[in-house]
């Protein structure tokens, strides 16, 4: 089970940064931004390995279920 920042929201937000800086600004003048989107990827597979019960409401709240 994780629950992590969007890698694709990552890289998306990355590019604006870099834009910015081609465009001319000192990278001390650019925000730090802090992830606003967050997964949960529950992986059923290594669960059920590991002899692991992962309630179904769980399950039903995750981004990506691996089975």
């Amino acid at each position: 089970m994780s629950y992590s920042t969007s890698i694709y929201d990552v890289w998306r937000r990355a590019g604006f940064v870099v834009n910015k800086l081609l465009k001319g600004s000192k990278a001390s003048e650019i925000p730090i931004e802090l992830p606003t989107k967050f997964e949960l990827v529950i992986n059923l597979k290594t669960a059920k390995a590991l002899s692991l019960a992962v309630p179904l409401h769980l399950q039903q709240l995750a981004d990506e279920v691996i089975e």
